[in-house]
């Protein structure tokens, strides 16, 4: 019992730092620190065994960071961090650019506004396998997609909705989530986002498509109707955001779908013979790009002096990422540690479908934490890590628990009034977040509750 009151008095705790804005990795390691030096003081046991322990039980709290920081930095984190300097590069090149007006392209063909804007939520997600940060996507978005819905007719609420849940679901093989949980399930990455991920999530997106273009007009015609919005917001003009990319040719649209293509090519789903990780296509497809940028620009100063933008987004990512993920481990560790993870995980396992008892409560506490801090990294990275151990102890397939974990981190995330993409979009488009978020709730509720039963039936 006491473990429990430790697990509960840690979440909100945390949860309370981060709604009041503190850093989030900042709230996570400071209260994964402070619980962690709790249970030294109530256990006997110690932290940290075997030749990791430095058998002093103050220093072993933060040998439990120094573990983390080792096997993170070295695996999982370099991997986020290499993605995180491709996706500079690119955004430094104006390949991302020139991939995302590619696609919104053909948007401008369609008359019928309601259509346009499901056509371009398909695209939205279609990119956001290859542009995996769900604020980066949605700034490209607010002035190359953003434009063309308004265009079309649709109220600028509707389509500042649109572009929150551009990336909700955060598919693909190069997320941090999406890493962490091929990494969790010791699984190659393409094959936990085509076998498990995309057997989760393909009901979800069929309804979010459906939904959205159901509750987007009930929406437009009930507040219209009750004075809530006016005929100007459906004559509203483009974002004012500025497209700081240069301009690229359209063939650099090509660059961001290397990589996800060689990791396809050479997995075990196509081609055995050779192995491929995932640094190793970055980089592949990061030389590529450096070469054709350099053949163009017919300057060796340019062609090299690009590659600062590499550099500089992987130290980003390690301050905003690898860092979270640490102090997110640490606070699971926390958790764990206290004994109160084992109790509930007991008394769900002694229920008769323990493992549906364990599946549904992670579910609703993983998804509630993406609302209440806006990060779905925060959430995942808090309670996935002990997800294989507990599915082992129900009987459940770990891999089936983790990818809707991950999935309604980034549903709820997009229904979040303090997202980091709630507020960049909302700040655009000159709305206040909670009109944002009063569009996409509804759609995002019916795509969790999908996300929830289809992985059900895989557990």
């Amino acid at each position: 019992m006491t473990g429990i009151v430790i697990v509960i008095i840690s979440v909100v705790a945390a949860a309370y730092l981060i709604v009041k804005k503190f850093y989030a990795p900042g709230a996570l390691l400071l209260v994964g620190l402070l619980t962690l030096a709790v249970v030294t003081v109530i256990s006997p046991d110690p932290l940290i065994t075997g030749k990791k322990a430095t058998h002093l039980a103050a220093l072993d709290v933060v040998q439990v960071m120094t573990n983390l920081l080792q096997s993170r930095a070295a695996g999982l984190g370099m991997n986020i961090m290499v993605i995180g300097g491709f996706a500079s590069y690119m955004n430094r090149i104006g390949a991302a650019g020139a991939l995302v007006r590619l696609s919104v392209k053909p948007l401008s063909y369609f008359k019928s506004p309601y259509v346009v804007m499901v056509l371009g939520t398909g695209i939205s997600l279609a990119l956001n396998i290859f542009i995996p940060s769900a604020a980066g996507l949605a700034l490209l978005l607010m002035v190359s997609m953003y434009p063309i819905l308004l265009a079309a007719g649709l109220s600028r609420q509707t389509a500042a909705a649109s572009i929150v849940m551009s990336g909700c679901l955060c598919l693909g093989p190069s997320g941090p989530n999406n890493l962490l949980g091929a990494d969790l399930t010791n699984m190659h990455v393409m094959d936990f986002f085509l076998n498990i991920q995309w057997t989760v999530a393909w009901p979800a997106v069929i309804v979010l498509l459906i939904s959205h273009y159901f509750i987007q007009q009930w929406f437009d015609k009930r507040d219209l109707a009750s004075g809530r919005i006016t005929k100007e917001d459906f004559l509203a003009t483009a974002s004012k955001a500025e497209d700081n990319q240069p301009d690229a040719p359209a063939y650099y649209a090509l660059f961001p779908l290397i990589p996800v293509v060689l990791l396809f090519v050479f997995s075990p789903l196509m081609y055995k013979g050779i192995r491929m990780e995932v640094v190793t296509a970055l980089l592949c497809s990061t030389f590529v790009a450096v070469i054709v940028h350099g053949l163009r620009s017919m300057s060796l100063r340019e062609c090299l002096d690009s590659l600062k933008s590499f550099s500089q987004g992987m130290g980003k990512v390690f301050t905003s990422t690898v860092f979270l993920i640490v102090s997110a481990e640490v606070f699971a560790q926390g958790l764990t540690k206290s004994g109160g993870i084992d109790t509930i995980i007991q008394t769900v396992s002694s229920m008769d479908s323990g493992a549906i008892a364990l599946y549904s409560a992670m579910f609703v506490i993983v998804g509630l934490a993406s609302f209440v801090t806006g990060s779905g990294n925060a959430s995942f990275f808090s309670f996935a890590p002990m997800i294989p151990d507990a599915a082992l102890t129900v009987g459940a397939n770990a891999a089936f628990m983790i990818s809707p974990l991950q999935l309604i981190s980034g549903i709820m995330r997009s229904s979040s009034p303090v997202a980091g993409v709630t507020i960049a979009v909302s700040g655009l488009s000159g709305l206040d977040p909670f009109v944002v978020i009063r569009r996409s709730i509804p759609v995002m509720l019916l795509t969790g509750i999908t996300v929830y039963f289809s992985a059900m039936i895989h557990i």
